[in-house]
């Protein structure tokens, strides 16, 4: 089936949006109101920085919304134990979702083995304590190959998710990309896009290449220009780029 508004609720929309919240530079008031607009759209989850995960945990705790954390990021290059504490520190604040940067390092030089013990570790920590792990793979800094054993290793490794990019390197999302990881992939491996994906049309587009998630600050744009053409009004300008996500 091919996604349009036309075939698609609300509520299909929304939970395909992870909320992000990354930019060092938000203060506390930032992220509360950024928890606040997850909740009021009632998105998939909010993506919140590891020192914000208690406080988002604690909005966020009668309602719907998941939430996420980074672990490793956004190089991905620190010591699988470093990775391992943070999963069970995001964990223990109330994170529910993680989503980890693999050795990107690790993967051009060929330690495969390396690579996927790295995700594994993060893994096993996450479904222990119930939450599910989406491996950021980085594709700017990777060739086609790569990208393909990233994927063939995610799953290996036992994650849900793979996932384009932090939104912090030089590009991210791409149509080709999210085409390779799909047929990279067996179907119970899902896919998110993050980097780029700004208003309702760029949504549904990698909708319709077999995404499930993006990363998004323009949460409320893409929201609302949908309600708009559901109500056969115009379609909403789409928010001015944020934060990288």
């Amino acid at each position: 089936m091919t996604f349009s508004v036309d075939n698609l609720t609300e509520r299909d929309i929304a939970k395909t949006i992870d909320h992000s919240l990354l930019r060092p530079e938000l203060d506390d008031a930032f992220v509360e109101d950024g928890c606040r607009l997850a909740a009021r759209y009632d998105v998939a989850s909010v993506c919140v920085r590891p020192a914000d995960v208690r406080r988002a945990a604690a909005i966020l705790a009668d309602t719907d919304v998941k939430v996420g954390t980074t672990i490793g990021f956004p190089h991905g290059n620190h010591l699988t134990s470093t990775k391992v504490f943070e999963a069970e520190q995001a964990l223990a604040d109330g994170a529910t979702e993680l989503d980890m940067v693999i050795q990107i390092g690790a993967l051009k030089a060929g330690r495969d083995a390396d690579v996927q013990a790295d995700i594994k570790a993060v893994v096993d920590v996450a479904h222990a304590g119930g939450a599910i792990v989406k491996v950021i793979f980085e594709n700017a800094y990777l060739t086609d190959d790569e990208k393909v054993r990233a994927c063939h290793l995610t799953e290996a490794a036992g994650a849900e998710f793979v996932k384009t990019s932090t939104g912090f390197a030089p590009t991210g999302a791409t149509h080709e990309d999210l085409r390779l990881m799909r047929a990279s992939t067996s179907p119970h491996i899902q896919v998110k896009a993050a980097g780029g994906v700004r208003t309702l049309d760029a949504l549904i587009d990698v909708m319709n290449l077999g995404v499930t998630r993006i990363g998004a600050t323009a949460t409320a744009a893409i929201i609302d220009d949908f309600r708009a053409r559901k109500a056969g009004g115009a379609a909403v300008a789409a928010a001015a780029p944020g934060e990288g996500y």
